[in-house]
């Protein structure tokens, strides 16, 4: 069984949704230079970084189809660089971003996690967007001993293995992430769909990826148990953008809502497509259509997506991120997971602080500098930032956004609790 509780949303218009920490919690010691003076914490040529550099690597498409959530994710990973830079963070050092473009390619993404891993003094990396690179990507780098925090990743099997349902064991100890799960996303969009939606007859279709399969089982199982019907399931082939096939696939059913589980750039045409050919009903996906691309692909008024967290106006710290975001003048958008990153970044550096101290990095740290991320509390992304035993985030909010006058407006936020 699972339940949500509701939370109070203010139907607004949001062009993408985040939360974010306030970085003051995440205070290092500081080299005064010898004299009772402390520095200047805004100015960071006032820190020691006597000892060098440290790298915290970014895996994120920054190139293709996704480029732009893939930059808000390496931006936002800056700005929590910077911003621990001129607080003097870690004693003695400076830390460096080191970016690397995964193309959405599981085998591009060993290449960047091995180079990454081969990188001197690197203490961890906010990777990756997608689940199915993170799948080649986790070993890699789990490997090295070198901790992992996604701000996107949603698959269960990442951190509870492929019996996450049943036998869960976590196969990777330095993998965490700070989004919530598709165990949780899809039966949330499910109860939304059947109950408030009133939405009975539902087709399946699917990009056949890691994220996409795993969001729509969960979708499948809680939309059952409310008693919807899944009429039938399709799949898309690879970079299709010509969706003929599926749609005649789907007409002998008649859904009246069409569930995608997959991204934004397949999304958006698949909707204007099933319209072109007489679907009325919505097209629903989780957090991989919530963009304001979908919309200028061809999302539809009425479509509908889920995506981690709360919206962005709902909570005072995410007005202080925008603004420092904006004010970095970053030519991107911070995307939907720009804030998580922001935390995700976050959580390495402060558990770099605890392990560090007033000492000397070194890779034999390694293992503490995980144990320490599990240990890790902030205020962040989604409220309280903190892991479990698995490496997945305590935070479950989860919102229900309606394609308005061509923007995304939140219609229902709460907290999913399986």
């Amino acid at each position: 069984m699972s339940s949500w509780k509701g939370l109070p949303v203010r139907n607004r218009s949001v062009t993408v949704m985040a939360v974010v920490a306030t970085a003051a919690m995440l205070l290092g010691s500081c080299s005064s230079g010898g004299d009772d003076v402390p520095p200047d914490r805004t100015d960071p040529a006032a820190c020691d970084a006597s000892k060098g550099p440290l790298v915290v690597g970014v895996i994120a498409p920054l190139s293709g189809e996704l480029v732009a959530q893939g930059k808000g994710i390496e931006n936002a990973t800056r700005l929590a660089v910077d911003q621990a830079n001129k607080r003097c963070a870690v004693n003695g050092y400076k830390l460096v971003v080191q970016a690397e473009d995964d193309g959405m390619n599981p085998k591009l993404g060993v290449q960047v996690a091995t180079k990454l891993a081969a990188t001197k003094n690197i203490v961890g990396v906010v990777s990756t967007l997608n689940s199915s690179v993170s799948e080649k990507v986790q070993p890699v780098l789990d490997g090295a001993g070198i901790l992992q925090i996604s701000p996107a990743n949603t698959a269960d099997s990442l951190s509870k293995g492929k019996d996450f349902a049943t036998n869960p064991k976590r196969p990777f100890p330095t993998y965490f992430r700070t989004c919530t799960v598709d165990s949780l996303q899809g039966p949330f969009a499910a109860d939304y769909l059947v109950e408030k939606a009133k939405k009975r007859n539902i087709a399946i279709v699917t990009d056949g990826l890691t994220y996409g399969e795993g969001l729509a089982d969960s979708f499948t199982t809680q939309a059952q148990e409310k008693g919807a019907t899944i009429v039938t399931r399709q799949r898309i082939g690879d970079g299709v953008t010509d969706f003929a096939k599926v749609i005649a696939a789907l007409k002998p059913f008649s859904p009246d809502a069409v569930y995608f589980g997959g991204q934004y750039p397949e999304a958006a045409p698949l909707s204007a497509q099933l319209a072109a050919g007489g679907q009325k009903g919505p097209v629903m996906g989780g957090d991989g259509i919530f963009n304001n691309s979908f919309m200028t692909l061809g999302g539809r008024e009425g479509d509908l997506a889920t995506s981690v967290g709360a919206p962005t106006e709902d909570l005072d710290s995410a007005q202080e991120f925008a603004k420092a975001y904006q004010s970095a003048g970053y030519p991107e958008s911070f995307g939907a997971y720009g804030a998580f990153a922001y935390d995700a970044a976050n959580a390495i550096i402060g558990s770099l602080t605890a392990t560090v101290g007033d000492g000397r990095w070194s890779d034999s740290m390694r293992d503490e500098l995980v144990a320490n991320a599990g240990r890790y509390k902030g205020d962040g992304a989604t409220g309280k930032v903190s892991f479990d035993e698995y490496g997945d985030t305590g935070n479950h909010v989860l919102t229900v956004y309606r394609v308005t006058a061509g923007k995304w407006d939140a219609v229902e936020t709460g907290e999913y609790i399986g």
